[in-house]
C-alpha cells in the first residue's frame, strides 16, 4: 500500500433527498362528468447507500468528496401517475468499513461482505395523491401530502482491516521483514524505526491449499495512548483480529518489558484487545549465535514465568527462515481454536 494511497477515515456530509409533493387533481374527460380525485403519489426522495466492495482496500475515493447529494423524488401527476424516485447515491466502500453518526459517535453499521448494502441516511418518502382522501362523505377531496423532507447529516467511515492475525510490535521489531518474507506483501523494509508508516495485508500459505490474513500496522511506542508515535491511530485495524503476534527482538535490551509496553498499550486504547489470544514471537534471532540464544530462551521463559505470563515465546529469523514452520503451525492451531 503507497502511503499516500491508504485512507482509512473520511468525514463526509450527506444529503438524502426530499420526497415528492402527491397531486391534487381530478379525471377531466369528455363525457365524464365529475370523475373524481385521480392525484398520483409523490416520488420517493433519494437513499445515500454504503455497499461493500472487495475490489477495494481504501477510501481514498471518498476522500474529496465532502458533500453527498441525493436526488429529490419527483411530484405526482394526474391520472394516478407516481412521481419518479429520486436516484440513490451508492458508496462503494471496502470490506472492513465501520459507519458513525458525527454527533453521537455511535456506530451505524459494519460493512464486512462484498455486496453487503446499508442505507446510511434514508431520503423522504413521497406524500399521497388526493384519491387516498376520498370517503364516502368527501367525494372530491383537494388535500394531498407534501412530501417528507430530506435528511442532512454528518457521517464518520473508518476502515478496519479485515485480517485472521494482527503483528504488534515496537518500532523496527522486524515485522515488515517477517510479512515479506512469508506472504506476497512486499512492504518497505530499512533499519531505522517507523519504516512502516501504513498498515499492510499479507496472505499467508499454510501447508498446502490453507492460508490466513495477517496485518502489519506501525510500531508502536510506550505513551502511544497519549498520543505520541504513530501506532495508536492504526490500532482500530486489528480490533476484528483472532489472534495477536507480538513482536520483540531479541537484541532488545529487556524483553519482557517491551512485551508489557505493548501490552500496555493496548489495554489503554481498547482493553477488550487483551482478550484475543496471543503469541510472542522473538525476532531477528540470526543476530545470535545458537549457544546465546537457548541462554536468552532459558532466562525468558523463567522471567515469564514469574510474571504470571502463560505464552509461549517463539524464536525465529526471517532472514534465515528460522522457526517460520513452528510459528505458523501456532497461529494456525490457535485459529482453528477459534
Amino acid at each position: 500500500m503507497a502511503t499516500q494511497n491508504f485512507i482509512d477515515y473520511v468525514k463526509i456530509h450527506c444529503k438524502s433527498g426530499k420526497g415528492g409533493a402527491g397531486s391534487s387533481h381530478f379525471r377531466r374527460e369528455k363525457f365524464v362528468a365529475k370523475g373524481g380525485p385521480d392525484g398520483g403519489d409523490g416520488g420517493r426522495g433519494g437513499h445515500i447507500i454504503l455497499r461493500g466492495n472487495a475490489q477495494l482496500w481504501t477510501l481514498l475515493h471518498l476522500k474529496y468528496r465532502k458533500h453527498v447529494i441525493a436526488k429529490d423524488g419527483e411530484r405526482g401527476q394526474g391520472a394516478l401517475c407516481t412521481g419518479a424516485s429520486g436516484d440513490d447515491v451508492i458508496l462503494e466502500v471496502p470490506l472492513g468499513t465501520v459507519a458513525r453518526d458525527f454527533e453521537t459517535g455511535e456506530v451505524e453499521v459494519e460493512i464486512t461482505e462484498d455486496g453487503q448494502e446499508y442505507i446510511l441516511v434514508k431520503g423522504g418518502l413521497g406524500g399521497l395523491g388526493n384519491h387516498h382522501f376520498k370517503t364516502s362523505t368527501n367525494q372530491a377531496p383537494t388535500y394531498a401530502q407534501p412530501g417528507q423532507p430530506n435528511v442532512e447529516q454528518w457521517k464518520i467511515l473508518e476502515l478496519k482491516l479485515l485480517a485472521d492475525v494482527g503483528w504488534v510490535g515496537l518500532p523496527n521489531a522486524g515485522k515488515s521483514t517477517l510479512i515479506s518474507a512469508v506472504s506476497n506483501a512486499r512492504p518497505e523494509v530499512a533499519d531505522y524505526p517507523f519504516t512502516t508508516l501504513v498498515p499492510n495485508l499479507g496472505i499467508v500459505s499454510y501447508r498446502g491449499d490453507r492460508s490466513f490474513v495477517m496485518a502489519d500496522i506501525p510500531g508502536i511506542i510506550e505513551g502511544a495512548s497519549e498520543g505520541k508515535g504513530l501506532g495508536l491511530r492504526f490500532l482500530r485495524h486489528i480490533e476484528r483480529n483472532s489472534v495477536l503476534l507480538f513482536m520483540v527482538p531479541i537484541d532488545a535490551d529487556d524483553i519482557v518489558k517491551n512485551y508489557k509496553i505493548l501490552l500496555n498499550e493496548l489495554q489503554q486504547f481498547n482493553p477488550e484487545l487483551l482478550t484475543k489470544q496471543r503469541i510472542l514471537a522473538i525476532t531477528k534471532c540470526d543476530v545470535v549465535d545458537a549457544e546465546l540464544q537457548k541462554m536468552i530462551e532459558k532466562d525468558l521463559k523463567a522471567q515469564l514465568k514469574r510474571e504470571g505470563e502463560n505464552i509461549k515465546p517463539f524464536f525465529i529469523s526471517a532472514v534465515a527462515h528460522q522457526g517460520i514452520d513452528k510459528l505458523k503451525d501456532a497461529i494456525m492451531e490457535k485459529l482453528d481454536a477459534e
